[in-house]
């Protein structure tokens, strides 16, 4: 798969006719992977090559900032995921004023001299330019040939990425598997933190989140992969006799998962974090490239009156988490 940023794109660059679908695709969901099994059989079809455009950042980012919906996926996650649907060409369009003020035709001049667009796979409702000018008829009229793909559905509901932010954040991680037709997950280095958790003889590693809010709050069992190494070889090679509990792949670990602004710790700004306790373990993982996997919400966040009263709290939930490991030993997703 090639990445392609589009303000960076020459004019005098070149690609292979293609077939295009545009979207904020958050969360590669069950909705999306159809968008793109149509789009890779309309490329195979007409011998073109399959791409997805994708904005960055998510329009509803760019006019409410802090307030937008929380971000299922990444653009890192975002890419990845399309990488392994096997899409051709992933562009990114860096959404701006001047990109948000393009009219209807500059924008379909851009997907025939930039993307070298021939046909078009876009959901039944799908509007662009100023204004929200242009539509799948502007476009047919412009000469593409364009497929509108209906809507799935899952238990006669509509999947949508604000459906699966509902969901995880009332804590159904299965459903959101369902769904997203994967548990869910967020990939992110292990960042050096103020290393409170020490003080309160519960290291954790602090995840980058790539993303101004999570979907998540609270408190959760998770499985974490290193993608760059074999965590379980990092891990013996700095203490043989820490080597924690088992994850539910042969290179991972469990863990318990914190994901919150940590209202019972002074800060002068409150700020995101995914942190991850390892019970067990001792070792150096800065640096790292983490895909921490939520398993199971056990509560949400809690704000504790004093940090004896938070040191106390989170013993509490690594002895709940324990044992949600010991009495689940197998993977607890389930998929129709």
């Amino acid at each position: 798969m090639k990445l392609l940023r589009l303000h960076a794109l020459s004019p005098h660059q070149q690609i292979p006719p293609t077939a295009v679908t545009i979207g904020n695709f958050d969360g590669i969901h069950l909705g999306h992977q159809a968008m793109i099994a149509q789009l890779k059989h309309v490329a195979a079809s007409q011998q073109l090559k399959s791409l997805v455009m994708i904005f960055e950042p998510q329009p509803l980012e760019f006019f409410k900032g802090s307030d937008a919906p929380p971000r299922i996926t990444s653009l890192r996650e975002k890419i990845e995921l399309l990488a392994q649907l096997g899409v051709d060409y992933v562009a990114v369009a860096k959404f701006d004023d001047a990109f948000r003020g393009m009219s209807a035709t500059d924008f379909a001049d851009l997907l025939r001299q930039q993307l070298n667009a021939q046909s078009l796979v876009l959901g039944d409702d799908f509007h662009f330019g100023k204004n929200r000018s242009g539509d799948s008829t502007f476009l047919r009229q412009y000469g593409f040939d364009v497929i509108n793909l209906d809507t799935v559905s899952l238990d006669a509901e509509r999947i949508s990425s604000t459906r699966i932010r509902d969901v995880l954040q009332q804590g159904d991680l299965q459903l959101a598997a369902q769904l997203l037709g994967r548990p869910y997950s967020i990939t992110g280095r292990v960042l050096y933190g103020d290393q409170i958790g020490r003080t309160l003889d519960f290291p954790t590693i602090n995840v980058a989140l790539h993303r101004h809010k999570p979907c998540l709050n609270g408190i959760y069992a998770v499985d974490v992969q290193c993608l760059e190494q074999d965590l379980s070889v990092q891990i013996l090679a700095k203490n043989p006799t820490k080597t924690g509990i088992a994850g539910y792949t042969s290179t991972s670990l469990f863990g318990a998962g914190h994901v919150g602004v940590r209202p019972a710790i002074q800060q002068n700004q409150p700020e995101w974090r995914l942190e991850v306790h390892f019970p067990d373990v001792s070792a150096n993982l800065y640096g790292l490239l983490m895909r921490v996997t939520f398993l199971h919400y056990l509560h949400g966040e809690k704000n504790y009156p004093s940090l004896d009263a938070l040191k106390d709290g989170i013993a509490d939930d690594v002895l709940q988490l324990r044992q949600y490991r010991q009495d689940t030993p197998k993977f607890p997703f389930h998929f129709n």
